[in-house]
């Protein structure tokens, strides 16, 4: 893909109507990474309307061996010019399944209590592919409560550790413990074709461990149309049960 194509992609998922204000976030975030000691993870604050990175914390050289002060000034189109070549779509169609589920299935009072993980493989200053996983908290939303502005730490993995990109949604629940509410292993190839959105959705949750009854409760559709989609679910895959679907997605988790 192109740059031009990436950002069109990113900017469609992430649009929004409102300009945020950083200046309070990145203020603290600045005076609290001054204390913080180095280690494997680094953080930023990432502006999904401008592209740009409004801080990078210190650990971010000290991770990737990559001048900070470029992607500072270049902004998200040089960090996606490092990310595998191979993860880009696959990223993207991440990001966009999050925020739809975020807009469709998150209510706007809950969407501060949200957190955000995936991850990609990027070239680091050696010029040699690490694994990131990125979790991104939201700390600025636009009218709409749509999340624009997020604070997102990076654990950088080894190279030889590899994963299939995947996607997280976690909120805090009534015990402030994060309870995780949406799941979509990315790479999966097994879904890409023929498995409509709301078929995939079914077997988020089915994934989840979630009955047909809490399904059509957090889906807003019947327990029968639950069972109808997972039928065809079974048909579409030429697999003989929701048993036999939930235990290959959880045991080999590269067809996901």
């Amino acid at each position: 893909m192109t740059y031009k194509q990436i950002k069109d992609r990113y900017k469609s998922i992430f649009k929004a109507f409102e300009k945020p204000n950083l200046e309070t976030h990145i203020k603290k975030i600045m005076e609290l990474d001054a204390y913080l000691p180095y280690s494997s993870t680094f953080f930023c604050v990432t502006n999904t309307q401008d592209l740009t990175f409004e801080y990078i914390s210190k650990n971010f050289k000290t991770c990737l061996g990559i001048d900070p002060a470029v992607l500072k000034a270049e902004g998200m189109r040089y960090f996606w010019s490092r990310i595998h070549p191979e993860d880009i779509e696959v990223w993207l169609n991440a990001m966009n399944h999050l925020m739809e589920f975020t807009m469709s299935e998150i209510k706007e009072n809950d969407r501060v209590k949200s957190n955000y993980t995936w991850n990609y493989r990027f070239k680091d200053g050696a010029d040699a592919y690490v694994t990131i996983i990125q979790n991104t908290t939201p700390l600025s939303f636009d009218l709409d409560i749509k999340p624009i502005v997020g604070l997102a730490h990076y654990t950088v993995l080894d190279s030889t550790i590899k994963r299939p990109i995947t996607a997280s949604a976690k909120l805090l629940n009534a015990n402030n413990e994060y309870e995780t509410v949406y799941f979509n292993n990315c790479s999966q190839k097994l879904l890409n074709d023929g498995i409509s959105n709301r078929e995939r959705d079914v077997i988020r949750l089915l994934v989840l461990n979630k009955t047909s009854k809490a399904i059509s409760e957090k889906l807003n559709i019947s327990s029968h149309t639950v069972d109808t989609h997972r039928r065809n679910i079974l048909k579409k895959l030429k697999i003989s049960s929701t048993g036999e679907l939930i235990g290959m997605l959880k045991m080999n988790a590269h067809l996901i």
